[in-house]
């Protein structure tokens, strides 16, 4: 299918797509394309004469999300519908109403209940009457001037289609334009955001990833009038991403390179940095760790920019975390943690209470001089690359939350990661390392502030992600973060030992005891 020259201009607000198909392995290559895109509870819609080209399209649309070039797809034209098994264990309904003498047949049928978690294609969908929900709309028409077999297609979306529509041509222009075209798309596991990573695999084993981060639409408004990514600084579009990874790669860092980009539907095709871990089975791996804060070191005493280039014209300011975001984050652990893991509902007073000691903690590691802050840096987001030297074996990615903040933050992301276990020795070393290779770079480096900062912050980013995990699983449906809690919690116990969080760990110790264990001497037992 040749997405150059064939397109009429598109409808304001609208995703109506004109284009001619010369022959019949151009509908096919059309077939292919939309089932790129096609999620369950989907209807395409497919009109046109008698011999207009529904079948052929529907035919290697179905094809291909079953993944079997050569499955038998008959016309449903006697038996009105004919279900089939797609890739993934997805459902396909494809439907001729032709024949249909009422809708109740298809009430008989029982379409509704196989069409609401299937891909549904639809042959004279007029008789279908009203529907709600995702549709896409093909119109196809036989036009002979052009050459036998030349069809016409109008495709048209509603429901939330039309932007999916829209963000799939703008890929296909993308992976056209960047060489990715031949590739293979392999769905990658994805994280707890909203954007979604594919591998490319070209024939020749060469591969790329495929990164679609469509901008953030804001969520209601929660405090003072603004959404919650707002207050918590979470980028809104791709623009952060490419600023930050332009911005480490040209300290000499290990961030993606940038193959191709559409920037308004926020598509990047990026460098794949492989997936060997900085950890293994029995935990981090000592001499990756160490390179890792060894990069931080040099990040943190090098002078850098709030703002970053984008492309021409285009710059991304990076925000600060200021104390509204990170006092904002502390509260996920009453608003979540605390009902649904430790069923426990805090009085008014007592979450005044654990707000007013948290904004007391965090007045008091403000940085001096703000540095990059790139708020995931931990065992996921770090891959090792053996085939360069130095700093450079550390790869890095998922950065484009990236603010400005204390030194502090992302080192304790790194020793205290909420998937690895790491004891207390092992992060002490570290720490001692990071202090070592900051006052190489800067004598005066002040080490007592920076362990203060680097408990509260600690501290914080603990608290933040009990309250994030429990979300996850009560809002989301997502209940494997909840294997992470006892380590995030045995890491907040630890942070809250130290003297700057006294106030804090006695908080603890009224309103979630068993949380912070007490001390052994409070417990009752006898003393040595």
């Amino acid at each position: 299918m040749n997405e150059d020259g064939a397109d009429t201009p598109q409808r304001e607000g609208r995703a109506a797509w004109e284009i001619m198909l010369p022959d019949e392995s151009a509908t096919e290559d059309l077939g292919r394309f939309l089932a790129e895109f096609l999620m369950p509870g989907d209807l395409v819609a497919l009109s046109g004469g008698l011999g207009g080209g529904k079948s052929t399209l529907a035919r290697a649309l179905i094809r291909e999300l079953a993944d079997d070039p050569a499955l038998d797809v008959p016309s449903p034209t006697f038996t009105l519908i004919q279900p089939y098994e797609a890739k993934g264990g997805r459902q396909i309904v494809h439907a001729d109403l032709y024949r249909l003498r009422s809708p109740d047949e298809l009430v008989e049928l029982g379409f509704d209940e196989m069409a609401e978690t299937a891909i549904t294609l639809v042959e004279w969908p007029e008789r279908l009457g009203y529907r709600e929900g995702p549709i896409l709309s093909i119109d196809l028409s036989l036009r002979a001037e052009y050459g036998d077999g030349a069809r016409f297609a109008r495709i048209d979306g509603s429901g939330g289609m039309a932007a999916r529509l829209k963000r799939a041509r703008a890929l296909r222009i993308l992976l056209d334009r960047s060489g990715w075209d031949e590739a293979a798309r392999i769905a990658m596991q994805g994280d707890a955001s909203s954007r979604a990573y594919e591998r490319l695999v070209k024939p020749d084993g060469t591969s790329a990833v495929l990164m679609i981060s469509p901008a953030r639409a804001d969520g209601p408004p929660v405090r003072n009038g603004k959404p919650y990514s707002a207050i918590v600084k979470l980028a809104e579009s791709v623009h952060a991403f490419v600023g930050v990874d332009r911005g480490l790669r040209a300290l000499g860092f290990s961030a993606p390179r940038i193959f191709g980009e559409d920037l308004n539907e926020g598509l990047l095709i990026i460098e794949d940095l492989g997936s060997e871990p900085v950890v293994d089975a029995n935990g981090p791996r000592p001499e990756r760790y160490a390179e890792a804060v060894r990069l931080l070191a040099k990040l943190h005493a090098t002078e850098l920019p709030g703002v970053l280039p984008v492309a021409d014209g285009i710059d991304h300011v990076l925000p600060p975390y200021d104390l509204e975001a990170l006092l904002f984050e502390t509260e996920l652990l009453p608003d979540w943690y605390c009902p649904a893991i430790r069923g426990a509902s805090l009085t008014g007073p007592a979450r005044s209470e654990f707000v007013a000691l948290w904004a007391e903690a965090l007045r008091g590691v403000e940085p001096e001089r703000p540095t990059w802050t790139l708020r995931d840096y931990h065992s996921p987001n770090l891959i090792w690359l053996p085939q360069r030297e130095g700093l450079e074996r550390i790869g890095v990615i998922d950065f484009q939350d990236a603010v400005l903040g204390h030194p502090a933050y992302d080192l304790a992301s790194l020793l205290q990661d909420a998937r690895v276990d790491a004891t207390a020795e092992f992060e002490l070393r570290l720490l001692g390392l990071y202090v070592r290779e900051r006052r190489a770079r800067e004598p005066d480096f002040d080490m007592q502030g920076f362990a203060r900062a680097y408990a509260v912050l600690a501290a914080q980013r603990a608290t933040k992600i009990l309250g994030i995990f429990a979300r996850l699983d009560r809002r989301d449906g997502k209940p494997g973060y909840l294997a992470h809690l006892p380590r995030i919690e045995g890491y907040l116990s630890r942070n809250l030992a130290h003297p700057a969080l006294t106030r804090l760990r006695l908080w603890h110790e009224e309103h979630l005891p068993d949380l912070v264990p007490k001390p052994v001497s409070e417990a009752g037992a006898e003393e040595p």
